[in-house]
């Protein structure tokens, strides 16, 4: 992740981090990547809904998925988590809120 996040890109962030799920899915993955029929067990979730919290993870790009092919030939998607550190204050937000665009400023 890089070091200067614009205002929309801190946003994104910060909505994709404000779900217990999406929170538990990133420590889970903090120790390794695991695939997605893992995860579900693990949280105790289809796999339709924690693909709605794996993809806001993904476009806010905390987390990254791929496919790998099993040892008998399946294929299977795994995530793993991106390496990041925001350090949240008061100037982040103060420098980051220059950058929003106008449809994130109605909200």
């Amino acid at each position: 992740m890089k070091n200067k996040l614009t205002g929309d890109e801190l946003l994104k962030i910060l909505e994709a981090l404000s779900n217990p799920y999406r929170l538990h899915i990133i420590a889970i993955l903090h120790h390794e990547k695991k695939y997605v029929s893992q995860l579900a067990r693990e949280l105790g979730i289809s796999r339709p809904l924690l693909y709605l919290h794996l993809q806001r993870l993904e476009d806010a790009e905390l987390i990254n998925g791929h496919h790998e092919i099993s040892d008998n030939g399946k294929a299977m998607k795994y995530f793993e988590l991106n390496p990041f550190c925001i350090e949240l204050n008061e100037d982040l937000i103060a420098q980051s809120v220059c950058s929003l665009t106008l449809k994130n400023k109605q909200d």
